[in-house]
């Protein structure tokens, strides 16, 4: 009982702070953010990082698959195989970002 009384005293005081903030604070946080997300030298690095994430799990893929060799499930394949057709000319990859 003590345990509960303690939790929903700390739901309402989170309640209480977070109402405080209102949705103006929220508003300037989520435009801070969107603004982050659209700046082309962030979504260079992105869009980087997805390329040599990409990159590394084909090469990890190949290596473990010959020290594996058969045992490697359909699916893992099939989905380093999807990996690579998104690679490979396709204009985004799983987390929206372009492969230019």
């Amino acid at each position: 009982m003590r345990y509960r009384l303690a939790f929903i005293a700390g739901l309402a005081l989170g309640y209480v702070l977070g109402t405080k903030a209102g949705r103006e604070r929220y508003e300037q946080l989520r435009s801070s953010a969107r603004q982050v997300a659209q700046n082309p030298a962030v979504r260079n690095t992105a869009e980087t990082a997805a390329q040599q994430g990409r990159q590394f799990a084909g090469k990890a893929y190949h290596v473990v698959s010959e020290k594996v060799g058969d045992h490697v499930p359909d699916a893992v394949a099939e989905r380093v195989r999807s990996l690579r057709a998104h690679g490979n000319g396709s204009s985004a990859d799983d987390w929206g970002t372009s492969n230019t």
